[in-house]
């Protein structure tokens, strides 16, 4: 069994784009990430804490927008459309959850698609699944990262991914279909779950339930990515894998903290350069 170690393959990635944002500085061009906090949750705030300081270390600029929780769906509409304009921002992310009278989908409709670090316009989902370069969302392309760095196969692979969010689930299955994976999404109502996870090859749990895959779900020699973060009545950070007795059956597995999470925000990271090279057309 190997650990997949999220947080030194974030390091390496940050470390390669550190490198390139120093190229693009000099020649005058300074990639910068604004993001919008809206509300006061406590899990966001550490995200947006997380997300600075990353920025902080690979050279992108932060600018941080906070706004009151009650804000109007015009408001928050009205603030994206000023970053739109704003050319000296190339990355433009809203930190979810949001307050639940805001309108997300909306929101990620009016961000201009060119500067959609996260990859929720319509538009880059879109030509995510017709298999165009575009912006993957985080999560996703920070596992594809982790299998690639790895060498784990995803070509003719069973894929099983727990979890069909928007953020999460359907982008992983776009990935993985892209690259050449049989993917099978099971999610609430889903019928003979344990049987079908054991097919997996490669299975993906992301719908936020602590320690939900057990062992009897998973096939010996499996790869499991936990993309899960909960914590439990302890307060201690659990994936949505029994990892202590899953680890004993699969070929790789994704710790929790120290896997996925690094990736993701490595990943934003290397969105905003790729945003603010698209910008200035710099290949």
């Amino acid at each position: 069994m190997e650990i997949i170690n999220g947080k030194e393959l974030a390091k390496k990635v940050r470390g390669n784009l550190k490198l390139e944002a120093d190229k693009l500085k000099e020649n005058g061009v300074n990639p910068k990430l604004a993001v919008i906090l809206v509300g006061n949750d406590p899990a966001s705030k550490v995200y947006v804490r997380n997300k600075n300081k990353a920025c902080d270390e690979v050279g992108i600029e932060f600018e941080e927008f906070l706004m009151d929780e009650n804000i109007t769906n015009k408001e928050l509409i009205e603030l994206i459309d000023e970053l739109n304009e704003r050319d000296d921002i190339n990355g433009i992310l809203l930190q979810s959850p949001i307050p639940k009278h805001l309108n997300i989908d909306k929101a990620f409709e009016r961000i201009n698609w060119a500067k959609d670090v996260d990859g929720f316009n319509p538009i880059n989902v879109g030509k995510l699944v017709l298999g165009k370069d575009t912006f993957i969302s985080c999560t996703p392309f920070g596992i594809m990262k982790m299998l690639e760095e790895y060498k784990i196969k995803t070509e003719g692979a069973n894929a099983v991914i727990i979890g069909r969010s928007n953020i999460v689930g359907k982008p992983m299955m776009q990935c993985l279909l892209n690259s050449n994976a049989t993917v099978t999404v099971c999610h609430s109502k889903t019928k003979n779950l344990e049987e079908i996870t054991k097919t997996a090859d490669i299975l993906v749990a992301a719908i936020g339930k602590p320690k939900f895959v057990t062992e009897n779900m998973v096939k010996d020699g499996a790869v499991v990515i936990d993309v899960g973060i909960n914590r439990n009545e302890e307060g201690k950070l659990v994936g949505d894998v029994d990892y202590e007795n899953v680890k004993e059956k699969v070929s790789y597995i994704t710790p929790v903290p120290g896997g996925v999470g690094p990736m993701t925000i490595a990943m934003l990271m290397n969105n905003v350069i790729k945003a603010t090279k698209e910008q200035n057309n710099i290949k």
